[in-house]
């Protein structure tokens, strides 16, 4: 996506508790509010907020709600890179995406997948992926037109 010089590297550990939303937002905005409009900060924490509640909800459902969640926010001059590494069962993003999109002619209503939609529409490119480390990786990454 352009210039990889690292402006902004932040990591977030949380549990598993829709609690901790609050401070994962607020983490966002002092790692960012210097670097994003107000409307790409908007649209990252949307994005972020459903990347971690569909953690919270669906891949540590089973899970203790002591089981970490990490957030990492990366800033490059022209993209951002938001990531959630979850300990669920991994998932096909690209298939579940796709069964969602041809439930209903409209995909909004259905309200089980509808934060993955919101992710989809809000950054640029999407990507979950299994790690070496037996973690899931949600990786969203959109594009920044201010360069510094």
């Amino acid at each position: 996506m352009g210039d990889d010089t690292l402006v902004v590297r932040s990591h977030l550990q949380v549990q598993t508790d829709l609690n901790a939303l609050n401070e994962i937002l607020q983490w966002f905005e002092k790692q960012t509010s210097t670097v994003l409009s107000e409307d790409l900060s908007y649209q990252c924490k949307i994005a972020l907020t459903e990347g971690f509640t569909n953690v919270v909800r669906h891949a540590h459902r089973t899970l203790l709600s002591t089981t970490p969640i990490d957030l990492e926010v990366t800033i490059f001059p022209h993209y951002i890179e938001m990531r959630i590494w979850d300990l669920g069962q991994p998932f096909d993003l690209e298939q579940t995406l796709q069964y969602v999109r041809h439930l209903h002619t409209d995909p909004l209503a259905h309200e089980g997948s509808r934060g993955l939609l919101f992710m989809q529409k809000l950054t640029d490119e999407l990507f979950y992926t299994r790690t070496e480390d037996e973690r899931n990786c949600l990786l969203m990454r959109k594009r920044i037109s201010k360069s510094f």
